[in-house]
């Protein structure tokens, strides 16, 4: 089965993925029976490229390292915005991957949106949609005989969500706890060596780890996030980011890292969410965790996420939580997870 993609993105991520289908390309078709073309790419700084017959994803990708462009793609209609792109090119697939934006969840919700109303399927790797609107787009999609997947907007490709959401299918999530961004648990890594928080903060940007302005990780929205579309999409709540306590890393000091490891434990920044009678609640706060705790040995840029269930008591998974690569697997994760449920019943 082939099925046309429209990408809404094409930055690290968006590429990552292309890569990806493109190295992948035969072992997917045999082993899978998946097959795809890339018929538009929409992008606010590099431009767009349409082409009814698909565009040639090493050409693409050449263009972009290049040029830092995609409209010079040659035959290519050009011009189209986000929303013509996904409306107009005649995709199944639209992988919204444009920037996060987690105060309004925009342009991406009205991305998702238009593409589920016009009977796309949508993966994202985008925060935004799934944290303040997962709700009423899974309600979207379900509506419109069509699938909204975002596995990639918690763990990358570790796959979090899927193991919550089809491995641990019948068991009872009581809670949720853990390391959800790596930028934070690397500065926290290297503080416990002796560094101060700023230099350890001005390596961590050196590295690619932390951006220029690193508010979204040290000061826990990038946590926070995370934990919305668990405690929502996960648990059944109906959580709002006004109601997740929030607090980052900006004021722990080498003197707190001295008192933690005095203490026998270790200083992380901890995402957790859990059932208060019917409500679900949820926070974000750093914690001393004993050395006896698993967390306390996940290090580095690495995340790892617990679920306290029913059945099997606590279940834990550990991998990196960001990449180029590893994010774009997630939402090839997602495609295939499409591609099984709608060519069994029928429907591309």
């Amino acid at each position: 089965m082939t099925y046309k993609l429209a990408f809404v993105g094409f930055g690290t991520v968006g590429q990552g993925l292309a890569e990806i289908l493109l190295n992948k390309k035969e072992r997917l078709r045999q082993n899978y029976d998946f097959q795809c073309c890339v018929v538009a790419i929409s992008d606010i700084q590099k431009g767009s490229a349409y082409h009814q017959d698909g565009l040639d994803l090493e050409q693409v990708l050449a263009l972009a390292r290049e040029t830092g462009r995609v409209d010079g793609y040659p035959g290519a209609t050009t011009g189209w915005d986000s929303l013509k792109t996904i409306r107009e090119s005649g995709a199944d697939i639209v992988v919204e991957v444009s920037y996060t934006d987690i105060e309004t969840g925009e342009p991406a919700i009205s991305h998702v949106k238009a593409a589920l109303e016009s009977g796309k399927h949508v993966v994202t790797s985008n925060k935004g949609p799934a944290a303040l609107a997962g709700w009423e787009l899974t309600h979207l999609a379900a509506r419109n005989g069509v699938s909204f997947r975002y596995e990639g907007t918690v763990l990358s490709g570790t796959p979090a969500l899927n193991l919550a959401l089809e491995t641990l299918a019948g068991t009872e999530i009581r809670g949720v706890r853990g390391i959800l961004n790596g930028t934070t648990n690397y500065i926290l890594s290297e503080m416990e060596k002796g560094k101060e928080y700023q230099e350890t903060l001005k390596v961590a940007q050196e590295l690619g780890y932390a951006e220029a302005k690193p508010d979204a990780d040290v000061e826990g929205w990038d946590a926070l996030a995370k934990i919305l579309i668990i405690a929502n999409l996960i648990m059944g709540g109906n959580l709002k980011v006004a109601d997740v306590p929030r607090t980052g890393i900006t004021g722990i000091t080498l003197q707190d890292m001295e008192t933690a490891r005095l203490e026998n434990k270790r200083w992380k920044l901890i995402a957790q969410a859990w059932r208060e009678g019917e409500a679900v609640k949820a926070k974000v706060s750093p914690e001393k965790v004993p050395m006896d705790d698993f967390l306390a040995g996940v290090g580095g840029v690495t995340n790892a996420l617990t679920f306290d269930t029913d059945l099997l008591d606590k279940v834990t998974i550990v991998g990196p939580g960001a990449g180029k690569l590893e994010t774009g697997f997630s939402l090839l994760a997602d495609m295939l997870s499409i591609h099984g449920k709608h060519s069994a019943s029928g429907r591309a």
